[in-house]
């Protein structure tokens, strides 16, 4: 069997094991944010202090998808997922039992550092089972992200309510290691030869039409990444706090995190219908624009209804970005590199995540309040939409220039 494999009944089934496995393997991402208030006061901790955490878990995130990528282009996702699910089991029963914020911080590295494979190279294993249909099954898979965010939370603050947050990382413990390591086992297929020919001979016609080295256009995704996930990272990583702030508890912020994440996951589905018909550029400036409108919204609206809506206008708008960028490396990069490069940009996107979730504590902690950091997350949004219109315009196929002595209409 070869390129027929591709958008196969196979190749869905297999996605179907991938995004369960990313909606278990990714909990280690956004436990931390639900937990982060309690630990703030078991600790005494100011709010940026109280981040460090949640910072150290996105540096090893960002980190892992790099690294573990390089592992999945050269020995597969299976040996992948089963190592990264026993770091990450190892370092939840450790966190859980740590006696200082110091030692639960350095066991947050690894947590992320596992939590890794779960995304961005589970996400570049699925875009190479899939040519005409790219697009959507890379959202589908992107998606057991922030499903894991908005299911876990809601499910983990009874545990948290009656075992304290160190019962909740045992028990995480247990979850992760039992449920991700059998599952990895379906996924010990690899694509067969001939799919992986005809995938890169469409990617590198793709490449060479739009005058951009791999590599160059590599750090300019990485850059854009970083810029439209500062913003993104205010919302995500301070909703819970916010809302404990204006008054409303932990359990209101959770539940708009939980409806922020469900917006996402019908943003990133659209986003992928959508960029198999425009093109992964297209679409990732199109969600960073909508993402940008929407953290303006943040700024006249206190109310606890019109947070609600704002919550869910920014879920649904900036879902589909992340994975518009793994989209565009297999539409313009080859097979063989697709855990690396997909890894990489990933990793760019995270390290704005951790960034910008240390930032927005560290301006609060300044001037009292979150307004200037929504600012600061609109502005690194520009960032991000001028470098895709600049990929955009040069990536557009250029006209041939009239012969010498002729006169153009």
């Amino acid at each position: 069997m070869g390129a027929d494999i591709l958008d196969s009944r196979y190749a869905w089934l297999r996605l179907g094991v991938s995004l369960l496995i990313g909606m278990i393997g990714n909990i280690g991402m956004w436990v931390v944010i639900v937990v982060m208030p309690a630990v703030q006061a078991e600790f005494g901790l100011e709010r940026a202090a109280a981040s460090y955490p949640y910072t150290m878990t996105m540096m090893g995130f960002a980190l892992g998808n790099f690294a573990i990528g390089r592992i999945v282009d050269r020995f597969g996702i299976t040996v992948a997922l089963s190592g990264a699910a026993v770091m990450i089991g190892a370092s939840f029963a450790a966190a859980a039992i740590s006696p200082t914020v110091l030692i639960l911080t350095a066991l947050h590295f690894f947590v992320g550092f596992g939590t890794a494979a779960s995304f961005g190279p589970l996400i570049a294993d699925v875009s190479l089972w899939f040519l005409k249909r790219r697009g959507i099954a890379v959202a589908i898979a992107a998606s057991g992200n922030y499903l894991s965010g908005a299911i876990w939370p809601v499910l983990l603050a009874g545990v948290q309510a009656t075992m304290g947050w160190r019962g909740v990382y045992m028990v995480l413990a247990v979850i992760v290691v039992g449920a991700v390591v059998p599952l990895s086992l379906f996924l010990r297929r690899r694509v067969p030869l001939e799919a992986t020919a005809h995938s890169d001979a469409i990617s590198g016609q793709r490449a060479r039409s739009a005058g951009f080295k791999p590599a160059t256009l590599a750090w300019l995704l990485g850059i854009a990444g970083i810029g439209c996930c500062m913003a993104m990272s205010m919302p995500q990583v301070h909703i819970v706090s916010f809302c404990v702030d204006l008054g409303y508890g932990p359990a209101v912020g959770s539940q708009m995190l939980s409806l922020m994440l469900l917006g996402g996951v019908v943003s990133r589905l659209i986003s992928g219908m959508l960029s198999d018909r425009l093109g992964g550029v297209k679409t990732l400036l199109i969600g960073s624009t909508l993402q940008c409108l929407a953290l303006f919204l943040y700024l006249p609206f206190d109310g606890l209804v019109s947070l609600y809506v704002v919550s869910a206008i920014f879920g649904l708008s900036q879902g589909g970005i992340v994975p518009s960028y793994a989209v565009i490396v297999r539409e313009y990069m080859p097979a063989k590199e697709a855990g690396a490069r997909v890894g990489f940009v990933m990793m760019a996107t995270i390290l704005g995540m951790a960034l910008g979730g240390w930032m927005s504590g560290w301006i609060y902690d300044v001037t009292g309040s979150y307004q200037m950091a929504f600012w600061n997350g609109i502005v690194w949004n520009f960032l991000n939409i001028g470098i895709m219109l600049l990929i955009l315009t040069r990536s557009r196929p250029r006209l041939p220039r009239p012969a010498s002595g002729t006169v153009t209409p």
